[in-house]
């Protein structure tokens, strides 16, 4: 079996592969376990991957749960030059974040064309490839929730209370103002994708992450598809080369 893991800012992904059918989970980087779900696999694991963008002091805290637990090297996976036919635009690589890189080659597997990913989470990553496979770039933002606890936290006297309503008219109140100012600004990154896709001349958009639904619900014409770093760290886990 292969343990495949997504370690992000804030949340924590995996999959175990080998099992007859994929096993999958989440948690919260920060739970003291966050791989509970794991109970009565670890002595079947042969294989730990990993894609993370989590600080040091927590990829430390994971690499020693996992150590503990499955009795076998754990392997970090980082952005590369090149793979599979999909080349990276950053003169230095080891700038990039994983989770990025592996997204990107999830969607260069899948679709072998032109296309965009769009990761939601904590912060949102968008990246651009071309039909030869070479990145184009990107953009790094912040995502909804980092935006909502930034406007709470560095901006006292703004009070709200947190709406999952995603309304783009003009607020009456402070919190609509907030709540409806987030969604508007997404709603202007949602027509930037748009405007790019087409300017590239792109094939398809690939749509990932915990706001995935809300970037739709605002018009974001893409294929929701969960867990595109796990799916891109199979593809090397079945190489079987780093």
């Amino acid at each position: 079996m292969i343990l495949l893991i997504d370690a992000g800012n804030t949340r924590l992904k995996w999959r175990l592969t080998g099992t007859g059918g994929p096993l999958e989970g989440a948690a919260v980087m920060a739970d003291a376990e966050p791989l509970t779900g794991l109970s009565g696999y670890w002595s079947d694991i042969e294989r730990i991957l990993v894609s993370t963008v989590a600080s040091e002091s927590a990829r430390a805290q994971l690499h020693e749960l996992l150590l503990a637990r499955a009795k076998v090297p754990v392997e970090y996976c980082w952005a590369e030059s090149t793979r599979d036919g999909l080349s990276n635009s950053y003169g230095d690589v080891s700038r990039m974040g994983a989770d990025r890189w592996h997204a990107m080659l999830a969607g260069w597997v899948r679709c072998k064309a032109s296309f965009a990913v769009v990761d939601a989470g904590s912060a949102v990553t968008v990246d651009y490839v071309n039909a030869s496979g070479r990145h184009l770039g990107g953009y790094i933002l912040p995502g909804l929730q980092m935006m909502r606890r930034s406007l709470k936290v560095d901006a006292a006297r703004i009070g709200f209370e947190q709406s999952e309503q995603l309304d783009t008219r003009p607020g009456q109140s402070t919190g609509e103002c907030v709540n409806h100012g987030l969604a508007w600004l997404t709603e202007a990154l949602v027509q930037g994708i748009h405007r790019d896709a087409k300017a590239f001349g792109l094939s398809a958009i690939y749509l990932t992450g915990g706001d995935a639904r809300r970037l739709q619900a605002l018009g974001l014409e893409a294929n929701v598809v969960e867990g595109m770093v796990l799916d891109g760290l199979e593809r090397i886990a079945r190489a079987g080369v780093l």
